[in-house]
């Protein structure tokens, strides 16, 4: 099981976001039955395996084994992962974006999600996240902006050379909330 799927097909979105799919793919955690989750969620088996007939055609459960059951085949099922991002461009960009613009951290953000999802997750990957406050009062912008910039240009600088794993960076930087 991976631990996250970018979903960018809108057949996969729609399927995923009926609640009833979502209980039933929560269920999907570990291998079960049509029947087991029936019993768990209290439906019908015949409503459950529907459900995850829909889950199966659109890449989010899968089939994982078969067992004979009273004489009948029985399908074991899981959810291919942990997580399911959805794509901002399911619903599509409109209008231009300023890299000033608040829309430039909505495409750095969905950047990140697609950067993020398509990693195996198999080994322990080296990565840092690094999140904080700081006040600039109106006066200190400028002077902010300049340091962040020559502190970055010094890191791109000493380590942007040809050789070595290469990393990604993305910095956002945006007002917080209403307390400004």
């Amino acid at each position: 099981m991976r631990d996250v799927i970018y979903l960018e097909r809108m057949e996969q979105a729609e399927t995923l976001l009926k609640p009833q799919r979502v209980e039933v793919l929560r269920q999907l955690a570990a291998p079960r039955s049509c029947t087991e989750v029936a019993e768990v969620l209290e439906q019908t088996p015949q409503r459950v395996h529907y459900h995850v007939k829909q889950l199966v055609k659109a890449g989010l459960a899968t089939q994982v084994s078969e067992r004979r059951v009273r004489g009948v085949q029985e399908g074991l099922y899981q959810a291919v992962a942990r997580s399911y991002w959805l794509s901002p461009r399911l619903v599509g960009r409109i209008g231009t974006r300023d890299e000033l613009a608040l829309g430039h951290l909505v495409d750095l953000a969905e950047q990140i999600q697609d950067d993020v999802a398509a990693l195996d997750r198999s080994s322990e990957l080296p990565s840092v996240g690094v999140s904080g406050e700081i006040r600039v009062p109106p006066e200190d912008r400028a002077r902010f902006l300049a340091d962040l910039q020559t502190t970055l240009q010094d890191l791109f600088t000493r380590y942007g050379g040809a050789e070595g794993d290469a990393f990604r960076i993305a910095l956002a930087c945006y007002p917080k909330g209403d307390d400004r």
